[in-house]
């Protein structure tokens, strides 16, 4: 108790990104009185490699470690528009969930880096899966068929 760390000596990964977020958190307690945790923290995370991999919350093994009773829906890049249309058809889209719960998901392939970012969003602020089952798109975009790999889920 009463000691910060931040970065990479804190043990949760060395990612700007989260380096950063360790800084607001640490601010905001000691400067404005809120009680924040990096444990509260959604990780997520991009490896910009070639394809890109963009990941957000848990995966399916760590759910299933958890004892959550899991969703998944799954998509490879074969299958993807945007993907095809760009000749880069390497990778796969994954989205892990439980009864009204998105938990996590991998999105490894083009534009993965860029848009994970919908589903991490939607992981921090409770949106139901159904939600984004249900949400129109834009078109075409790799991220386009989040709803599709959701309704996919079993």
């Amino acid at each position: 108790e009463g000691v910060f760390a931040l970065g990479e000596c804190n043990g949760r990964g060395a990612f700007t990104h989260t380096a950063y977020n360790d800084f607001e958190i640490v601010a905001a307690n000691l400067l404005d009185g809120e009680t924040r945790k990096v444990s509260d923290r959604v990780p997520g995370y991009a490896l910009f490699i070639d394809p890109p991999l963009g990941r957000a919350g848990k995966s399916e093994a760590e759910a299933r470690k958890a004892g959550r009773a899991v969703l998944v829906g799954t998509r490879p890049m074969t299958r993807v528009g945007r993907a095809v249309e760009k000749g880069e058809t390497l990778g796969f889209m994954k989205v892990v969930a439980e009864t009204g719960k998105i938990l996590g998901a991998a999105i490894l392939g083009p534009g993965g880096d860029e848009a994970i970012h919908g589903i991490l969003d939607a992981i921090n602020v409770g949106t139901p899966h159904r939600a984004l089952q249900w949400a129109v798109p834009i078109h075409p975009t790799v991220s386009e068929l989040i709803p599709t790999v959701i309704g996919t889920m079993r």
